[in-house]
């Protein structure tokens, strides 16, 4: 994912409220959310050239979901997937923070990215970058491509616009979805600087994002209280082709 808005334990009828998009480029090839035949228990999107996962759930209520940090500098080709943080802690019986330590441990020399795991008890953070293992308190939260609540124009924006949808009694995906299709631009003095060019910085500072070769491949909104769980993911294709939507109720 590229951007995860996320309400935990705010409402009274929700502890994880959740609206997120996953950008990449629109020529990798993916698979929507969907049962994975070797793990039943799992729900998520699958990416075809590594075979890990941006973000996924299991039926008995753990959670997962990831976002790449932006350092192209520091950007190795021949790094293990990400993808494989978040495929790992879904299929192994394991709880969020010891996961978390094993990662810590072993130091596999991923990318930069941001980890996100949880259960039905507790939600947990993790990055590469400042190697802080954080039991997330009740709040409002957003990540993007920086650390967690970075004040990214779109983090902002988003956490904002969550906090409006939250105060309500009645939350239902669709709205969690519309919040993340905002394709406006941030003015350039509120861009972070990421060592891209400007032009790219400007289109990366959308929620949602559109250009050519690039964009948002898909947006998940998330309802869950314990076991009971909405999971509903919008895939979006390039040029104007049929979208698609999927929907789990546990």
């Amino acid at each position: 994912m590229c951007l995860i808005l996320f309400a935990w334990k705010k409402h009274a009828h929700f502890d994880l409220i959740l609206a997120a998009n996953r950008d990449e480029f629109y020529k990798r090839p993916t698979l929507k959310a969907h049962v994975w035949t070797a793990h039943p228990e799992l729900i998520a999107g699958k990416d075809l050239t590594a075979g890990g996962t941006w973000m996924g759930i299991t039926k008995s209520g753990k959670f997962a979901a990831l976002t790449n940090y932006r350092d192209p500098a520091n950007i190795d080709e021949n790094a293990p997937s990400r993808g494989d943080l978040t495929k790992k802690y879904l299929t192994k019986d394991i709880s969020p923070q010891a996961y978390l330590e094993e990662i810590k441990s072993v130091k596999i020399p991923y990318n930069g990215f941001n980890l996100l795991v949880g259960d039905n008890d507790s939600l947990w953070y993790y990055s590469n970058l400042n190697h802080k293992i954080v039991s997330l308190s009740p709040g409002l939260y957003g990540l993007s491509n920086a650390l967690l609540n970075d004040p990214w124009p779109k983090v902002v924006t988003g956490k904002q616009k969550l906090n409006q949808i939250v105060r309500q009694g009645q939350i239902t995906p669709k709205e969690l979805i519309t919040l993340v299709q905002d394709q406006s631009i941030a003015p350039d003095q509120e861009l972070p600087s990421t060592g891209i060019p400007l032009d790219w910085e400007r289109a990366l500072s959308a929620m949602f994002i559109s250009t050519e070769n690039y964009g948002t491949r898909c947006s998940t909104a998330l309802l869950k209280k314990g076991k009971h769980i909405t999971f509903t993911e919008k895939t979006h294709t390039h040029l104007g082709q049929k979208e698609e939507l999927v929907e789990f109720i546990l």
